[in-house]
């Protein structure tokens, strides 16, 4: 009898031994190539079970309902996409999945992007709405498979965030956001530098109180679809593009353009909030990128003569 118990003991402390094991030790410790795994909406835990065993991420998808079901946590499991590897144990795969932790891209959209480039960089098509200027450049993390609206409202949001400081600057300086949008979007693609950008608003904002055009090249750049010009390629587009008639040709219509010509970042935004005021009513950038400001039209011609041979 005392033997017969000795051995139904062993029996079952080597089934738990074998159950911890299987719980507790990966599948494979040296494959650590991450896959994707999907889990849908609805899908049970066996469902899900099976799953990772027809991707060899587990060894046994029967360990895996046993461990979830023991932990009380099959309604905790979450639907999505996540990185696994069979270098990872039944529980850390489990873990993942009731914690929601799905797998994110992270994503770096630069100053200065439109609309059509951060498509490029997302490839995605975002919807056809009035979002350019509005779409914050930041680094993002975004889940995989993210639709076309959760990547807008991740960028809108973050545009509401880092503008509500100022809202009552914008207002109190009489401006509507959408003029200080588009406004910066032209310091973007201008000039490079907080000083500069500070400077050409204080010139832009002077010319619109004057009545006088604001003569905007990156404004031509954008109606030409922009490119990877060259600096006299881009003065002969330039000058073609003068005599386009688009609502966004700051050459032939006074005032700011139709809307932004770009997403600008935050220096943008704050220097066409506080422009700086200067007796400059000139300037243009050389083919080394220095920003030559002058005071006077003869000043100005002057200056090109000199440095655009």
């Amino acid at each position: 009898m005392k033997l017969r118990f000795l051995i139904i003991f062993f029996i079952i402390l080597l089934g738990i031994f074998f159950i911890c094991q299987g719980i507790y030790l990966p599948k494979d410790l040296a494959f650590t190539e991450n896959k994707l795994f999907s889990i849908e909406r609805g899908q049970n835990l066996f469902k899900i079970a099976e799953n990772l065993e027809k991707e060899d991420l587990i060894k046994n998808k029967f360990l895996f309902d046993f461990y979830v079901s023991i932990t009380g946590t099959q309604r905790k499991l979450q639907a999505g996409n996540y990185l696994f590897n069979p270098s990872m144990s039944i529980t850390a795969i489990a873990k993942k999945i009731i914690s929601g932790e799905v797998a994110k891209i992270e994503v770096t959209i630069p100053e200065g992007f439109t609309i059509k480039q951060i498509e490029e960089r997302l490839n995605l098509k975002l919807p056809e709405t009035d979002l350019e200027g509005f779409l914050f450049p930041d680094t993002y993390q975004f889940s995989y498979g993210a639709s076309a609206e959760e990547v807008v409202r991740k960028m809108l949001d973050n545009f509401d965030k880092k503008l509500a400081p100022y809202q009552n600057e914008i207002s109190g300086a009489g401006l509507t956001l959408f003029d200080v949008i588009t406004m910066a979007s032209l310091l973007e693609k201008e000039v490079r530098t907080k000083e500069e950008k500070e400077i050409v608003s204080g010139i832009f904002w002077k010319r619109i109180k004057e009545g006088r055009s604001l003569d905007s090249c990156a404004t031509i750049a954008y109606i030409l679809g922009g490119g990877n010009w060259t600096f006299e390629e881009m003065r002969k587009e330039i000058a073609r593009g003068k005599e386009i008639d688009s609502p966004y040709n700051t050459y032939k219509y006074l005032g700011l353009p139709a809307g932004p010509i770009c997403n600008p970042g935050l220096e943008s935004i704050i220097a066409a909030v506080y422009p700086k005021d200067s007796e400059y009513w000139y300037y243009f950038s050389t083919p080394e990128g220095e920003t030559i400001f002058s005071k006077t039209l003869e000043e100005h011609n002057i200056a090109q003569a000199k440095y655009l041979k």
